[in-house]
């Protein structure tokens, strides 16, 4: 049997479910002009990890893997903030409260068998995206649980992604909706329009709508540049803007091939169903046999 990977982008789990958490109790205290008492932070991460490993446990009842990670973004900057300083400008920082407490859930994932992978220099997408490939690309499924953006120039047959708070997968569909191009070409798109949650400068002069319409017309973004009819205004922004294009594509990029050190049977859930039991020794990844 064929090995299911499932990937938990961990920390948009659990910002998301802390802001659910902290909500009510923050809503009192800026009514009346106070902090959230000290008590109510330890109720607040309380409930905030409880929330986080029932996640989990729901995630693994559905979907059923064989192998499970939880992957971490570093809590220093990584290498995007090293060639753009403005990377992220403006998003709210993690509470260092709940940042002491990421240790503690890891260990509380370790519990349902799901491990935990942190880098050093990488953000926890260009991991999972590593990982995602490695095990694609060797006729093996993966699916990535998070609701960013960023994962869905991934997806491909053996790829997929789902958002576990809306209970949907994430899918060509659902591209093709949002964005009016197919995911292969949503690096051209942002690459194009920015990308704003990131504070990612695209063209100037060229929004969402142009970009689909440009892209449906010439597939990608190199022919466009080739192209002999291309509209002489648009021609002068894209000229106009090489050096902000060549870098917004190296930060919306993600990385696929971070050497990562580890098996694939180290990640193997450890309580698996009969039915899920394959043979690790089966998949060989980077050329070693079972080397991730």
């Amino acid at each position: 049997m064929s090995a299911h990977l499932i990937l938990i982008d961990a920390l948009n789990l659990i910002r998301r479910v802390y802001a659910v958490q902290e909500r009510p109790f923050k809503q009192i205290t800026q009514q009346a002009g106070d902090e959230l008492s000290s008590s109510t932070v330890k109720q607040v991460l309380f409930n905030t990890q409880k929330t986080c490993v029932n996640a989990v446990i729901k995630i693994i009842e559905q979907h059923k893997p064989t192998h499970a990670l939880a992957v971490f973004d570093s809590q220093q900057p990584c290498w995007r903030y090293q060639i753009f300083e403005g990377y992220k400008k403006g998003r709210k920082k993690m509470p260092e409260h709940l940042a002491n407490k990421l240790t503690q859930m890891q260990d509380a994932f370790m519990a349902q068998g799901v491990d935990s992978l942190t880098s050093d220099e990488d953000e926890a997408d260009d991991l999972i995206a590593t990982l995602a490939v490695k095990m694609a690309l060797h006729g093996q499924k993966v699916t990535i649980i998070s609701t960013d953006k960023g994962f869905l120039s991934l997806l491909r047959p053996n790829i997929h992604i789902y958002d576990y708070f809306n209970r949907r997968y994430l899918d060509e569909e659902h591209v093709q909706n949002k964005f009016n191009v197919k995911s292969s070409q949503l690096i051209d798109f942002w690459t194009l329009t920015g990308d704003n949650t990131n504070k990612i400068e695209g063209v100037a002069g060229i929004g969402q709508v142009n970009a689909a319409k440009l892209l449906n017309q010439y597939g990608s973004l190199k022919a466009m540049l080739n192209a002999s009819d291309l509209k002489a205004t648009i021609a002068e922004k894209l000229t106009n803007s090489v050096e902000q294009m060549d870098l917004a594509r190296k930060l919306l990029t993600l990385k696929q091939d971070i050497p990562l050190g580890f098996n694939l049977k180290d990640i193997r859930l450890t309580t698996p169903s009969p039915e899920h039991e394959i043979n690790d020794n089966i998949i060989a990844i980077n050329g070693d046999r079972n080397s991730l």
